[in-house]
């Protein structure tokens, strides 16, 4: 794919989203990493529902962390994964206690460093919380980077290393954004909306996925 091409797409989301975010719904940098630890392999939907419950009784390292692992899982039973990252929430909410004075760390290693926080993890509250440019990618974002042309890598690492190399400076920080959305809504797994999207005629994929035909 150009370099113009690259542009043009990312002109047009932000034309027509100016100012993306995640779906999780949080008010603190710790409320969006407790969102982000429960959202791995689960919709953001799900979380929401249960921080929703949780987050008016218990939205601090310490609130939650005094509710202990028992207590804490009768809050996200709907979450898969939820015995697991109860475990990890806790835990996380001990360490930011006892070595970071309750804050959540600003640095890619002391984030990574917590249970249940991998590199995408990290990437998406350096990003949403604090601002960083970076890029967190996910399935939605692998998926829309192969598919397109945009930024092709056998891994989501690689998917990274490259978006972080060719998408344009002054889109970086929404980027990530804008492509989980597009690959949520638009350019979804089984059957992408080739017919209702904004960079069709700049995406290489092929053959493009023709509007549905009712049934007579």
């Amino acid at each position: 794919m150009k370099a113009d091409q690259r542009v043009e797409i990312f002109r047009r989301f932000r034309t027509a989203n100016p100012h993306p975010t995640t779906e999780l719904e949080y008010t603190t940098p710790f409320e969006l990493l407790v969102a982000v630890i429960l959202s791995a392999q689960a919709t953001d939907v799900s979380v929401n529902k249960a921080t929703r419950n949780l987050f008016p009784v218990a939205s601090t390292p310490a609130a939650i962390h005094a509710l202990g692992v028992d207590e804490l899982t009768s809050y996200i039973r709907t979450i898969g994964l939820y015995r697991n990252k109860a475990k990890n929430v806790i835990e996380t909410c001990r360490i930011l206690l006892e070595k970071h004075g309750g804050e959540v760390p600003r640095s890619r290693e002391n984030l990574q460093a917590l249970p249940g926080v991998g590199r995408k993890t990290a990437n998406v509250v350096l990003n949403t919380a604090f601002g960083e440019p970076t890029i967190a990618v996910d399935t939605h974002i692998f998926r829309v980077s192969n598919r397109t042309g945009l930024a092709p890598g056998k891994n989501v690492d690689q998917v990274e290393l490259q978006l972080l190399k060719v998408v344009p400076e002054e889109f970086r920080h929404d980027a990530h954004h804008w492509l989980i959305l597009h690959g949520r809504y638009t350019c979804v797994a089984r059957t992408p909306q080739c017919w209702n999207c904004i960079i069709a005629d700049l995406c290489e994929y092929q053959p493009k996925t023709p509007l549905p035909t009712k049934a007579v």
